[in-house]
């Protein structure tokens, strides 16, 4: 298991100082583990809880209480197919039972060569797209059988540069010029942040 890379420790020290508390960065640092091996291992928590001043067991509460964020290995492509009323109703339990067939797999395991984990999800926000899943949190939207394993196929193939890997949220990382910051201030600072306007002065002047 691993702690965070060098490279990462920088940008996580550049996301910590864009929040008032270190804490408040827990998230996104989160995220950073998780794109960093494909899953959140209990060396990058303990290195997260290093680099905020907290626990690790302050780490792994957040981390185990949102679904998005895995402790174990899971596959290049993380499969959540949707078997919520919506998609139920219209065919969503066939597609998840087609896709266990097709990939040789029982939701909640991973493909031999590690490409293709499946998970059974409720409701994916796409109600009106049923039946519907995700790849990486990439939507794939009224999916018949013969769709779905013409996207395994393009996948295999590395036809869908649109789907990264597990864990990468976005392929542009936002960056903010030091001079363009508008400053994180701790609460319990009397310092105005920069991007308030200077208070009012009084008619004829300061006093």
């Amino acid at each position: 298991m691993a702690r965070l890379t060098p490279a990462n420790v920088e940008l996580a020290r550049e996301i910590i100082g864009c929040y008032p508390r270190p804490k408040s960065a827990l998230i996104p640092l989160l995220h950073l583990a998780q794109e960093q091996d494909g899953y959140v291992t209990d060396d990058a928590m303990a290195h997260i809880a290093e680099l905020v001043g907290i626990t690790p067991a302050e780490v792994l509460g957040t981390c185990s209480f949102y679904e998005m964020f895995k402790r174990e290995p899971v596959g290049t492509y993380l499969v959540n197919i949707c078997t919520n009323i919506s998609c139920m109703l219209v065919g969503g339990e066939e597609l998840l039972h087609h896709a266990e067939e097709a990939l040789g797999i029982k939701a909640g395991n991973t493909t031999g060569d590690g490409l293709f984990t499946i998970e059974e999800v409720e409701c994916i926000a796409a109600c009106t797209e049923a039946p519907c899943l995700q790849v990486n949190y990439r939507y794939a939207h009224r999916l018949s059988n013969d769709g779905f394993d013409e996207l395994v196929e393009d996948l295999r193939a590395g036809r869908r540069p649109d789907i990264p890997p597990h864990g990468v949220l976005a392929r542009v990382r936002q960056h903010i010029p030091a001079g363009r910051a508008a400053g994180a201030i701790s609460p319990e600072s009397n310092e105005a942040p920069v991007w308030l306007p200077p208070p009012a002065q009084p008619e004829g002047g300061t006093t």
